[in-house]
């Protein structure tokens, strides 16, 4: 198979194309528009242009049919050497799911993807939105029909970076609500309903990144229900609101935990993932919640009203930039006080204007554990964040703290969109 894979996005710090995590990364990138567009003022073409810049890739990556280029880089070997990405000598392997070998999760998330782009450009470029979802439902349908964990047929080679914990049925039921709102066709409501129980659509996981997708679903398919009154989907008000119920202190469904300074701690390796997403729902329900003039029911007489929904994520996002106890923006270059020593290839080194010979595997290692800060400011880059007593060390080796990724960043966009352009209302 001759395939073109130039272009998508490194996940992280390093300079590996991890398909899984940048599928993901799409579907937020363009969840954030379709919600909040509308306030992105003059930030929306970017944000756009950020998106095709994945699709393009995807759409590349499912050239052929009932097969996915899922990765392009050794992860291992990448590891092993600290370089910028113009001097990358590693071995660019591909790996790919097929009937074979197959990859649910990758190939529904990736549908997920290609059918949320559909409607971001369904406007403004119908006939590149058309290309789009005709590619999802043909990967969608792949998915479902070849069922396995891409972790299986390629462990030794996405993981433990991408290993698929959470299993297939969230990325299926996402992949499906994701198909429904893209296509309107009646097949994918028909198959929600059949399947969503046996999909986990019920199930009290909590957490939502670039693994879990279950608590995306309830809340995409509330709206559903909120919105375009589809009855059969009533109970994914109920899904929604035990998640929002979930992370609400002093609810009888109460899980969440929080640091003494009050930011949502789910797990220690790139926390604020966890913020981002978690902070992104919250706006977007309480939109679906405002439109249909509804709150959520905790049960026990605790109701809460869709303006307390944003308050909660204005607290978790305020956090993050700044107006916690290390006074520390989590975002590098914004704010007076940033992370400067993130663990990031390109950032860490000298640019190829300052330094233009190369720059070989191992010496990158010297920059690396240097304690002096990095050259290049990669603005915007959102860190893993502060530990669990909200504490940060600003250490490029502390990669669970101290690096970027794409799945961090991209759902905080439409969080910040709608704070910063129409805090109040919706």
């Amino acid at each position: 198979l001759q395939v073109d894979l130039v272009g998508g996005y490194y996940d992280a710090g390093d300079n590996v194309k991890f398909g899984f995590p940048m599928a993901f990364t799409t579907t937020m990138l363009s969840w954030s528009v379709i919600e909040f567009g509308g306030v992105m003022k003059g930030e929306l073409q970017n944000a756009k242009q950020a998106i095709k810049w994945a699709t393009d890739y995807l759409l590349k990556a499912t050239a052929y049919p009932d097969t996915i280029f899922v990765q392009v880089g050794d992860a291992a070997k990448d590891h092993a050497c600290w370089e910028r990405p113009e001097d990358m000598d590693t071995p660019r392997t591909v790996f790919k799911i097929d009937k074979n070998s197959p990859g649910t999760e990758v190939a529904a998330e990736t549908a997920a993807a290609l059918a949320a782009a559909s409607l971001v450009f369904r406007k403004s470029d119908p006939s590149y939105s058309k290309s789009l979802v005709r590619r999802a439902i043909r990967v969608f349908e792949f998915a479902d029909k070849h069922r396995g964990l891409y972790s299986d047929g390629l462990k030794p080679y996405v993981c433990p970076y991408y290993c698929d914990y959470s299993g297939y049925h969230d990325e299926l039921l996402w992949g499906a609500a994701w198909l429904h709102r893209a296509t309107r066709n009646p097949s994918y409501l028909n198959y929600i309903e059949t399947n969503g129980n046996t999909l986990g659509a019920a199930e009290t996981d909590n957490t939502f990144g670039w693994d879990n997708k279950h608590v995306g679903a309830r809340i995409l398919l509330s709206k559903a229900f909120l919105v375009q009154n589809l009855h059969t989907l009533h109970e994914y008000k109920t899904h929604a609101d035990n998640f929002v119920c979930s992370l609400l202190p002093g609810t009888p469904f109460s899980n969440a935990q929080y640091t003494p300074g009050g930011l949502l701690f789910t797990m220690n390796d790139a926390n604020l993932q966890y913020v981002t997403s978690t902070s992104f729902l919250l706006l977007t329900y309480a939109k679906y919640l405002s439109f249909s003039r509804e709150s959520v029911d905790c049960g026990g007489g605790a109701v809460f009203a869709p303006k307390e929904l944003k308050l909660m994520a204005k607290r978790q996002v305020d956090y993050v930039l700044g107006d916690n106890p290390m006074k520390m923006s989590y975002m590098v270059g914004y704010g007076s006080r940033y992370p400067l020593r993130i663990h990031h290839r390109g950032s860490s080194l000298p640019s190829v204007r300052i330094h233009p010979s190369k720059l070989g595997c191992s010496f990158g290692f010297r920059m690396m554990d240097s304690g002096a800060p990095n050259p290049n400011v990669l603005v915007g880059a959102v860190v893993g964040g502060p530990d669990r007593d909200d504490r940060f060390a600003d250490e490029r080796s502390d990669y669970e703290h101290s690096e970027p990724a794409t799945y961090i960043n991209a759902p905080l966009v439409g969080a910040l969109a709608y704070f910063a352009h129409s805090f109040g209302q919706l």
